[in-house]
């Protein structure tokens, strides 16, 4: 089964982040985003096995896929209602909040930044925040060596909740610009001193990848949302990512998050309550189809081996943890073994009302991809159960 290494999730307080995807005029990169081969069979429909495991635990709707590394998907399939009790069908056009799994995005955007000389992986808090220009001139010396690569290991120091001071409450309550609410982010964090040295221990931190994207911004000039579109989404020919909860509060247009509850799951309209503060955005608002969520997988899940869209030692590093770190963190992913694939990457995410999870071996050339629009202990057991009826599910078909 699946529930041995589970990267922990976003929770806490939470509010309002909805923005559109504008569009973009880069181009799409072909190699990264196959179509599927003509006269290939189409995915198998894995809805009726995804049913039986949603209604057993009580989640309103979930979506699970297998996807290859060449972005083939070969099994898909969605079950439930997108509100509790609604008559409305959730289906595979429906966009879905992947929470923590924005990790891995922001990652793989810093990695395109890189490639292109506008980032470096050794860039360091106190090289592009510690000037007055940089409006972060209360920095305390702890964070000056604190390098993007450190940060995005969760080895910076960042901590691990950002109540401390009231920060987080203000985090709620802003009201200007998104690249402003991560500015303020990282002045609120680095007036403190780290929680560790950099480099020397594990703490899973939202901040830390948060203070990443804000460096991102800085160096380009450009917002986190702009940059993530148009280096990396549209790129891999992923076209209904949204950052927030997905849809309006005036139709059921789509899925709604659930918050878990002893009389069953609540639904959260979009708006105020429904994610998280924008300032953290960089580490989990990040929500589109499981299609879509399948071919920025897919591209993981093969790039070590292919080059396509990063250079193979570029994807190398965004999969491997720092030296010494018991934890096996790697830039968005946990790292870690398992019988049916070898080494694999996994991560989790949730804002508390949804639940999603991906486990990928690219030794054996495949991911598996489960979300539901419920957030706790629930969901998270029915999303691995899916999971691991997709993983055998696979193996079966495939033959491995």
């Amino acid at each position: 089964m699946l529930r041995r290494l589970r990267a922990p999730a976003i929770a806490g307080a939470l509010a309002s982040a909805v923005f559109l995807a504008a569009p973009s005029v880069l181009p799409r990169i072909a190699a990264a985003n196959p179509t599927r081969e003509a006269g290939a069979p189409p995915p198998r429909d894995v809805a009726a096995a995804i049913e039986t495991v949603r209604a057993k635990h009580v989640v309103p709707a979930m979506a699970g896929a297998v996807v290859l590394g060449d972005g083939r998907v070969t099994a898909i399939g969605v079950a439930g209602a997108r509100r509790a009790g609604s008559p409305e069908r959730a289906t595979l056009d429906d966009r879905w909040h992947l929470g923590s799994c924005t990790k891995a995005m922001t990652a793989t955007l810093c990695a395109r930044l890189v490639e292109r000389k506008r980032l470096a992986w050794d860039d360091t808090v106190g090289e592009v925040f510690g000037c007055r220009t940089c409006r972060v001139p209360a920095m305390d010396a702890g964070w000056k060596s604190v390098s993007l690569s450190n940060l995005l290991h969760n080895r910076g120091g960042a901590p691990a909740n950002l109540d401390e001071g009231g920060l987080w409450g203000r985090l709620w309550a802003f009201s200007g610009s998104p690249e402003d609410a991560r500015l303020a982010l990282v002045e609120g964090v680095l007036a403190r001193p780290p929680v560790a040295p950099p480099g020397t221990k594990h703490v899973y931190s939202n901040a830390g990848f948060s203070i990443a994207g804000a460096m991102a911004e800085a160096k380009t000039q450009r917002a986190w949302e702009d940059l993530l579109r148009d280096e990396v989404f549209v790129p891999l020919g992923i076209t209904t990512f949204g950052f927030g909860a997905p849809g309006t509060a005036t139709k059921l247009d789509a899925p709604r998050g659930h918050r878990d509850s002893r009389e069953g799951p609540v639904a959260v309209e979009p708006g105020k309550q429904a994610d998280n503060p924008v300032a953290i955005g960089p580490a989990g608002i990040v929500h589109m189809t499981i299609r879509d969520w399948a071919n920025f997988v897919a591209a993981h899940v093969s790039g070590e081996r292919t080059g396509r869209f990063l250079p193979a030692a570029a994807w190398k590093r965004l999969h491997e943890p720092e030296d010494g770190d018991d934890a096996r963190y790697a830039m968005g992913w946990a790292v870690t073994e398992r019988p049916w694939g070898g080494r694999v990457l996994t991560h989790s995410g949730s804002n508390t009302m949804w639940f999603c999870v991906t486990w990928l071996s690219p030794s054996k050339d495949f991911a598996v991809l489960v979300t539901s629009n419920l957030g706790g202990d629930r969901a998270s057991k029915a999303c691995d159960e899916v999971a691991w009826s997709l993983i055998q599910d696979h193996l079966a078909h495939e033959g491995k």
